[in-house]
C-alpha cells in the first residue's frame, strides 16, 4: 500500500470513528441530558487534541455546537464554539472560505446579547487575520455583516462592511438603514459616511461601488450626477479627485463645498486624513489625533489592540448615524 493509499485509509476510519461518537452523543443530546453531552464533548475534544488530531477535533465541535443550538442550549454551544477556535489558533490551521462560513454560522446562531459572542467574535477576527494584521479576513467581516444586516443592527453591520471587499452589499444595506432609521434629509450622509470611512481605509474600489449603488437605488435620491443634494455631488468630485491625486483640485474641491461639509465635524476630520493618504497633504502638527477621532481613527484603522472585541457595544462602530 502507498504512502497516499495509506492516509487515505487512515483518514477513513478517522471519519467513520467521529460519526460513531457523535452519534451516541446526538442520542444522548436528543435524550435531554444535555450536562453529560456537554462534558463528553469536552474531553473527547481534548483528547483528541493531544493526539493532534486537530481536524477532527473541530468537525466534533462544529456539529456539536449546531446540535446544541438547535435544541436552544446557548451556553453549551457557545463553549464548543470557543473551543472550536481554539483548536484553529493551537493548530496554526490556515485560513480558508469553508470554516470561515462555519465560523459565521456559529455566529449567527449565537444569542445577539450574550457575551460568549462578544468574546467568540473577538477571537475569530483575530484568528482570521492569519498573522497579516488586526484587521481579519475581509470574507469573514463580509458574512458577519450580512449576519448583522438580517439582525437589522445596522450600524455593527456597517462596522464589518467597511472592512470588507463588498461595497455593492454594504450600500444596499446603507439604503434600508436610510429607509428604516434616518429622516429624509440625512439621505445623503448616510453614504458620505461610508465613502469618506473606506477611503480612509485607502480602499478606493469599495467607496466607488458603495456611492454609486447607493446613488442608484436609493428611492430618494433622484439619478445623477449631477445630483440635487451637494453633498452627493462633491462626493461624485472627491472620488474623480483621488484618481487624479492632484492637491489643487482637492483643495478647491472642499473650499467649494464647506457649507455640506460642515452639517457633520467629522467630515473634515476625515478629509484631513484622505488628503494625507491620496494628495500628499503633509499630517497636521499635532499628528496623533486624541479624544472622539483619535477613536474613530483608531476604530477605523485596526490600531487598537481591542477594537474587535466591542463590536457588540453600542460606541463601537466608527460613528451613529441615528
Amino acid at each position: 500500500m502507498s504512502e497516499q493509499e495509506s492516509l487515505k485509509s487512515s483518514s477513513v476510519r478517522n471519519r467513520g470513528g467521529v460519526q460513531r461518537v457523535e452519534g451516541k452523543l446526538r442520542a444522548s443530546v436528543e435524550r435531554g441530558d444535555y450536562y453529560e453531552a456537554h462534558q463528553m464533548y469536552r474531553t473527547l475534544f481534548f483528547r483528541y487534541m493531544s493526539q493532534a488530531k486537530h481536524a477532527e477535533a473541530r468537525e466534533l465541535m462544529y456539529n456539536g455546537a449546531l446540535l446544541f443550538f438547535s435544541y436552544n442550549q446557548q451556553n453549551s454551544a457557545a463553549d464548543l464554539s470557543m473551543l472550536e477556535l481554539e483548536s484553529l489558533e493551537k493548530s496554526g490551521a490556515k485560513v480558508d472560505d469553508e470554516t470561515l462560513e462555519h465560523l459565521a454560522k456559529l455566529f449567527s446562531l449565537m444569542d445577539p446579547n450574550s457575551p460568549e459572542r462578544v468574546a467568540f467574535v473577538s477571537r475569530a477576527i483575530k484568528w482570521s487575520s492569519g498573522g497579516s494584521g488586526k484587521l481579519g479576513h475581509p470574507k469573514l467581516h463580509q458574512l458577519l455583516a450580512l449576519t448583522l444586516w438580517k439582525e437589522q443592527n445596522y450600524s455593527e453591520s456597517r462596522y464589518h462592511f467597511l472592512h470588507s471587499s463588498d461595497g455593492e452589499g454594504c450600500a444596499q444595506m446603507l439604503v434600508e438603514y436610510s429607509s428604516a432609521r434616518g429622516f429624509h434629509g440625512e439621505v445623503d450622509m448616510f453614504v458620505a459616511q461610508a465613502v469618506l470611512q473606506f477611503l480612509c481605509l485607502k480602499n478606493k474600489t469599495s467607496a466607488l461601488v458603495v456611492f454609486t449603488t447607493y446613488t442608484q437605488k436609493h428611492p430618494s435620491i433622484e439619478k445623477g450626477p449631477p445630483y440635487v443634494q451637494p453633498l452627493l455631488n462633491f462626493l461624485w468630485f472627491l472620488l474623480l479627485a483621488v484618481d487624479g491625486g492632484k492637491l489643487t483640485v482637492f483643495t478647491v474641491l472642499c473650499e467649494q463645498y464647506q457649507p455640506s461639509l460642515k452639517r457633520d465635524p467629522m467630515y473634515n476630520e476625515y478629509l484631513d486624513r484622505i488628503g494625507q493618504l491620496f494628495f500628499g497633504v503633509p499630517p497636521k502638527q499635532s499628528s496623533s489625533y486624541g479624544g472622539l477621532l483619535g477613536n474613530l481613527l483608531n476604530s477605523l484603522m485596526g490600531s487598537g489592540e481591542e477594537e474587535e472585541g466591542e463590536e457588540a457595544q453600542e460606541d463601537s462602530s466608527p460613528i451613529e448615524l441615528d
